[in-house]
């Protein structure tokens, strides 16, 4: 067994753009404490996932610099490696991304948000590529909300190309009159969390899934081993870090490797 910590920053919607560099900060700083190797945020965290009825400003690349500056400094502080739902700025347009920092605190890179929903056109772009990441033993890729539940090749490559988990950022709040739930994947829940059990068991990895943490959401965050079995999942509503071991060993890949179509 080889053994590695991870934390999922469940945290409430920010404030403000100034509020999401200070809760990232925080939970960083936590996730330290707790001894995790990686700690991942929800969807577009920084500034805050630009969602009907959230007064977010105009995407601002000076402001986009100073906060992953801030952030990665955080990570260097508390030795820590960080995947920051973020958005950033391409030739004009803006991209829902993470990026990924190092426990160092230098930049590994952006996995830009390659399919986005319908409901997102006109507010973001899509990106395009995909890519894996290391840190430590741990080698990860990302797959971001719409991605990885409506998407199953999202997943499928990461793991194909040596993935041990995929990080879901995602974002989902409720909607009047939705059914509210309290038990992870219970029938009468949503279809995202049962998708997200398939992702793990059709490619024999591990996927963690991170939300905002509010009243009445759809989804919360949850950890899911490569046999598609639930690892542990934070209670609906409930703000913190969700931690988890997981065995690196255990995420194969084996039938992400056998599919024939991706």
């Amino acid at each position: 067994m080889n053994t590695f910590r991870i934390a999922l920053a469940n945290l409430r919607f920010p404030a403000n753009s100034e509020e999401s560099i200070a809760l990232a900060e925080q939970a960083i700083a936590e996730a330290s404490v707790e001894r995790a190797g990686i700690i991942c945020f929800p969807e577009c965290f920084v500034p805050g996932y630009r969602a009907m009825g959230k007064q977010i400003p105009p995407p601002d690349p000076a402001f986009l610099e100073r906060a992953w500056s801030m952030v990665a400094a955080a990570a260097a502080n508390a030795n820590i490696a960080v995947v920051l739902g973020t958005e950033r700025v391409v030739a004009g347009l803006p991209l829902a991304t993470a990026l990924v920092i190092n426990q160092d605190g230098t930049i590994a890179g952006f996995q830009d948000k390659v399919q986005i929903d319908p409901s997102e056109e006109g507010v973001y772009s899509p990106g395009s590529g995909r890519r894996v990441f290391q840190t430590g033993p741990l080698t990860f890729g990302i797959a971001i909300c719409h991605e990885g539940w409506r998407y199953p090749e999202t997943v499928r490559w990461s793991a194909r190309h040596g993935a041990h988990i995929v990080f879901h950022p995602h974002f989902h709040e409720a909607e009047p009159g939705c059914y509210v739930p309290s038990i992870f994947a219970h029938p009468a829940n949503s279809f995202h969390e049962k998708a997200i059990l398939c992702r793990a068991a059709e490619n024999t990895c591990y996927f963690a899934s991170v939300n905002c943490a509010s009243a009445g959401s759809p989804t919360t965050s949850a950890v899911v081993r490569p046999d598609g079995t639930l690892l542990t999942y934070q209670p609906y509503g409930k703000e913190g870090l969700l931690l988890a071991d997981i065995d690196i060993t255990a995420a194969t890949g084996l039938l992400a490797a056998r599919c024939k179509y991706i």
